[in-house]
């Protein structure tokens, strides 16, 4: 642990020996760039990025009540699992508000939970506060290292790794495998809009596992990528990112979240409120848009319409990809149609944005 209180992850050592930008993130001291943002943006567009995640938070659900609790506590249908498939979910409160974003990963005997690096204490007391019988719940988060093979010629460099057959390997599931006669759990889910993998393994094995997909990945361009990257290639896709675009005081139908919202699997925790907004239609949505002039957008912003507030800023950045400014934010139900003209103040003057179709970038080697 840093001087400042912050966590390191196994990784420490070999972000500082590689010159990274280091800054505190969910708690952690964590790299936000190494040779620059957009060039990391760009070699996981065009080639592979390798991403330390090992911050995020990993919670073992085991026993015959964890489908049971599971049901009640997320709001997609895990039911729905089979074994070696991975579930993207949400946790909401009663009123409907989200309490954190997370993968469900069904495994032979257990379930794996994986969650935002910043509420892992809050969502693991949330999850203890609702606890049912027949099951056992761990917060293993320190057990767990977790890297992110991202980029078009990310199967090609984790399969040469990991001596294993990845072609197969579809979107949304996992294997189990070993490396360096350690236990390794590969999944392809990824945050970034590319083909890409994620490699669980205990905190001894991360640093060795760092250096050899570095070196196998080299010739094909692999470079090592920050959270500011992370960040960049997220937005592109319109990823929500709780604490900006998700919060507790919004909702997965606003969010854009209502086809992860089973609401036909039965009561949940805040079933009953996301029925009426559904019922209703909400107020507001998370729409993604691209600036018409020079200009970047960022979190807090206001945003007109008719030259009249409807909405906020959850997200901004300059597009490595498009070169031009994009953002999400919540705006009012009758401007959130694609096409829709939008203005954002930026320093007291207003810039011309227009709301775009997700995502923002086409094309990309996410089902290759």
């Amino acid at each position: 642990m840093a001087a400042d209180g912050l966590r390191r992850t196994p990784l420490y050592d070999r972000h500082v020996a590689l010159g990274a930008k280091m800054v505190g993130f969910g708690g952690f001291e964590m790299p936000v760039q190494y040779t620059g943002i957009n060039d990391e943006h760009r070699a996981v567009r065009s080639a592979a990025g390798i991403f330390d995640v090992s911050h995020m938070g990993e919670f073992r659900l085991a026993g015959p009540g964890s489908l049971a609790f599971l049901q009640r506590v997320t709001i997609n249908d895990v039911a729905t699992l089979e074994v070696g498939q991975a579930q993207y979910s949400a946790m909401c409160y009663s009123d409907g508000g989200l309490v954190d974003d997370l993968l469900v990963y069904r495994r032979s005997d257990h379930y794996l939970l994986v969650v935002n690096a910043a509420n892992i204490d809050q969502d693991f007391e949330w999850l203890q506060s609702n606890a049912a019988a027949d099951y056992t719940l761990e917060n293993i988060s320190d057990q767990v290292a977790l890297l992110a093979v991202q980029g078009p010629a990310s199967r090609g460099i984790v399969a040469q790794v990991l001596g294993v057959e990845l072609d197969n390997l579809e979107f949304y599931h996992c294997r189990e495998t070993r490396v360096h006669g350690r236990d390794l759990l590969v999944s392809r889910t990824g945050y970034s809009g590319e083909l890409g993998f994620e490699l669980y393994m205990d905190p001894e094995t991360a640093p060795r596992l760092w250096d050899d997909l570095l070196s196998a990945g080299e010739a094909a361009g692999l470079q090592p990528a920050g959270l500011g990257a992370r960040d960049t290639l997220r937005l592109e896709m319109k990823y929500c990112l709780y604490g900006q675009d998700i919060t507790a005081q919004t909702n997965p139908i606003e969010a854009g979240l209502g086809w992860i919202t089973k609401l036909d699997k039965g009561k949940f925790i805040g079933s009953q409120a996301l029925s009426r907004v559904k019922e209703e239609g909400p107020r507001r949505r998370l729409v993604a848009f691209v600036m018409q002039e020079r200009a970047i957008p960022r979190p807090g912003y206001t945003i007109l319409a008719e030259d009249a507030p409807v909405g906020r800023v959850t997200s901004g950045t300059q597009s490595p990809t498009l070169n031009q400014g994009i953002g999400l934010g919540y705006v009012d139900r009758p401007f959130a149609k694609a096409g829709s003209d939008l203005e954002i103040e930026i320093r007291g003057k207003r810039a011309r944005a227009q709301v775009v179709k997700p995502p923002l970038v086409k094309g990309t080697s996410l089902l290759a």
